[in-house]
């Protein structure tokens, strides 16, 4: 608890449902713990402080780490769902959005799985757009697209060097979790610099 800044209370409960290992048992009521456990609690801090996700989206992420024989890429896949907070948005047109989205996809390349959650968010942004009067296609978002394009595959290049495998997976969800937070942050401050000078005061 002194080591990680956790509560015993908050060590015990992450315990109990199987989020932190059980240490190498010394008496009745008492075990040792090692470095192992001091980064598996940093880590179900920062993916519950940082990117907000619940105690059971943690655990997926963290069944999918434990896991030897899970690819990379299906890690990154429960790491996106875990981020994935659907909208409640139950517009008929929403079906629609979602095959605009799935052609458009096609058409810059991008080969995703037919279950991945982010086509559903860019459909429903649509369908909200459109409830405000824009009239647009999935093609507003070529521009943002193409720069997030180089983001990610820095990323993954990143992944790949990275080594050992321990070190790729946790550089995949840190990476997917963390500066998911990070990017948001970083528009919002670039849009604070050059509000002034192109909106005024």
């Amino acid at each position: 608890s002194r080591a990680s800044g956790v509560s015993i209370p908050t060590i015990k409960f992450y315990l109990r449902e199987g989020l932190l290992a059980a240490g190498r048992r010394t008496a009745a009521n008492q075990a040792t713990y090692d470095e192992s456990h001091l980064r598996r609690l940093r880590l179900v801090g920062v993916l519950t402080d940082v990117g907000g996700l619940s105690l059971a989206a943690v655990r997926r992420v963290l069944e999918a780490i434990d896991d030897e024989h899970l690819p990379l890429t299906e890690i990154l896949g429960v790491a996106h769902r875990a981020l994935d907070d659907p909208w409640t948005i139950t517009d008929s047109a929403v079906p629609a959005a979602l095959i605009e989205v799935d052609l458009w996809l096609r058409a810059r390349q991008w080969d995703v799985t037919p279950d991945a959650p982010a086509r559903s968010t860019l459909a429903t942004t649509l369908v909200a757009l459109r409830r405000l009067g824009w009239e647009i296609g999935p093609s507003v978002f070529d521009r943002y697209a193409d720069h997030i394009d180089a983001i990610a595959r820095d990323e993954l290049a990143y992944v790949a060097g990275t080594g050992s495998r321990e070190a790729a997976v946790e550089a995949t969800v840190i990476g997917t979790v963390v500066f998911e937070r990070a990017m948001a942050a970083l528009r919002r401050l670039s849009q604070e610099r050059h509000s002034r000078d192109l909106i005024g005061s």
